[in-house]
């Protein structure tokens, strides 16, 4: 039997995945949840196999669910459902080693195959997803180098990696004020909004590849 939880802002779109994953034999629901809050609060109660994680949850992201989760030291496996995926955030989830990706377009059998498949300890990624994945970046490297500087650039890919401040202040040997101080020049540079936006950026440019110089 595979334990699984729902994950989705949307009554009524909770209410079909629970009508489709309930239809086999080897899935149980243990409950539903529509935001961060319930999700982490119902993983503490339930402690599931398996949590089907909706990417938009209005203003929450599922990717940040799925961080929280296992900072909490959540073991179970994720699988992301979603209409609609960026390259990067595709990216930061495979990163993540996020155990599976799912559209919601996809037929019912194929959901119920991907989750069976995620259980047996595989990963299950859309193959549109993987077609989009294997796409070269927009930009070249060379230009992003060109914005920044060298100190910069190592506190990008220390972004990518989802380095804490102090965390990137020890990997480089500079304060944390330091720290924060490169961080808002990178951010201005890039015309980005915040530190997940930076991550996402190094990722989507396939930054994260490379160590820190230390």
């Amino acid at each position: 039997m595979i334990n699984i939880i729902i994950l989705d802002d949307h009554p009524l779109v909770r209410q079909g995945i629970r009508t489709i994953v309930s239809s086999s034999p080897l899935i149980h629901v243990l409950g539903e949840a529509a935001s961060t809050r319930e999700a982490l609060r119902l993983l503490e109660q339930s402690r599931p196999d398996l949590v089907l994680v909706d990417l938009n949850l209005g203003s929450e992201n599922g990717l940040d669910m799925i961080q929280a989760a296992r900072r909490a030291g959540h073991t179970c496996k994720f699988m992301i459902l979603t209409s609609s995926i960026t390259r990067s955030e595709l990216q930061l989830a495979q990163s993540q080693q996020i155990e599976g990706i799912c559209l919601k377009e996809a037929f019912p059998e194929d959901l119920l195959y991907a989750i069976e498949v995620v259980s047996r300890g595989r990963k299950y990624y859309d193959s549109d997803l993987v077609s989009s994945l294997m796409e070269d970046a927009s930009a070249s490297q060379e230009q992003i180098l060109s914005e920044l500087t060298p100190k910069e650039l190592e506190v990008l890919l220390a972004l990518g990696k989802g380095f804490s401040n102090k965390e990137i202040a020890n990997a480089l040997f500079i304060t944390e004020f330091t720290v924060k101080k490169h961080v808002s020049q990178v951010l201005a540079k890039l015309d980005l909004s915040d530190r997940t936006q930076a991550a996402l950026y190094a990722l989507s440019k396939g930054l994260v590849q490379f160590e820190l110089q230390r």
